[in-house]
């Protein structure tokens, strides 16, 4: 391991491409949280990414750092870690993001991180540094999340359509307009809180492996959790006009009562994520969300072709960020 004063100046490095990737993180992601505001016309784009960007960073007094400590710890072995391993990491995340921000895909952010450093973890030692338990748990919520995302936003959809059975249109959409705020600020909540744990998780692996901070410490220093969580916020202010259209759009036609549904499905799936330390995707959440709600008008509501091509993307997400995190492993080694 390299000693603390010669890597200094690389630490300094990675922390900060660490916060660039939180920032682009925060840029991608915030399709999740305010398209559905912005396409149902409640919000103007530039009014929504500053509601988002504030609730996203409203959760740092709300979240315990089990994320964090899950990504820092649970995914392989600190042991093995070095400033190599988190170069590798950093650098397959983002170019996957840049690559799928590009073409409008709204891939994770999240599952782009574990491949980058699963990729550059097993590129230094073999498979056998990889810590299985909380690997599994981050896989299955690749299925679980938009799963739960669309069961809690089709019941939703149906409940709230059954209750105002006799209500006006005209009312219903009146009263959604409002609560529509309330869904997409515990949205935006539950983006925050995940997501920017995953940075801090790198950030704290990256201090242990290069000796100011130890794995015996129960939280990362305060300054790393300050600065991810305003950085996914300044990401979220800049938005990411390109996955709105698609996440807004081209999925399924929405309403404010189906904005609100998708959200409030969304949001709870997150919040039990977040509770259980898994680094779940956002954007598996609240597509799953939206395809729920579409799928209650009928099946044609849904343009499967649209969905089907995104769950695509979430199956490249990890081998592809793992692939050029390996490349970017082996570069590293040349420069520092």
């Amino acid at each position: 391991m390299e000693t603390v004063q010669a890597a200094l100046w690389v630490v300094i490095l990675l922390v900060a491409m660490a916060l660039v990737f939180d920032f682009m993180n925060g840029f991608h992601d915030a399709a999740n949280s305010i398209a559905t505001v912005v396409s149902t016309g409640v919000l103007k784009p530039t009014h929504a990414v500053m509601f988002a960007a504030f609730f996203n960073v409203v959760a740092i007094f709300v979240f315990h750092l089990s994320v964090a400590a899950t990504v820092g710890k649970g995914i392989i072995d600190t042991g093995v870690v070095d400033i190599h391993v988190v170069f590798g990491a950093l650098v397959g995340a983002i170019i996957w993001n840049l690559i799928t921000w590009y073409y409008g895909i709204p891939s994770s952010s999240s599952h782009a991180l574990i491949g980058g450093i699963v990729g550059a973890g097993i590129t230094k030692a073999g498979p056998s540094v990889l810590v299985m338990s909380g690997i599994l748990k981050t896989v299955a919520f690749i299925v679980i999340s938009p799963l739960l995302g669309f069961v809690l936003g089709s019941l939703m959809m149906v409940v709230v359509a059954w209750l105002f059975r006799r209500s006006r249109p005209g009312r219903v959409d009146k009263w959604f307009r409002r609560l529509q705020l309330v869904s997409a600020g515990a949205y935006s909540l539950g983006h925050g809180g995940n997501d920017a744990q995953k940075t801090i998780g790198i950030i704290w692996l990256l201090l242990i492996a290069t000796g100011y901070s130890t794995a015996a410490d129960s939280t990362p220093p305060t300054w790393v959790i300050i600065s991810c969580y305003a950085a996914i916020g300044g990401g979220t202010m800049f938005g990411g006009w390109r996955i709105v259209k698609t996440m807004g759009q081209k999925i399924t036609k929405l309403k404010p009562v189906g904005g609100f549904c998708a959200e409030t499905g969304g949001a709870i799936t997150l919040f039990f994520a977040t509770i259980l330390g898994v680094p779940v995707s956002t954007t598996h959440t609240i597509t799953g969300a939206i395809v729920g709600v579409g799928s209650t008008q009928r099946a044609s509501a849904v343009r499967w072709g649209v969905a089907g091509g995104i769950v695509w993307a979430w199956l490249l997400t990890i081998p592809a960020s793992a692939i050029v995190a390996a490349a970017a492993y082996w570069v590293s080694l040349q420069l520092f």
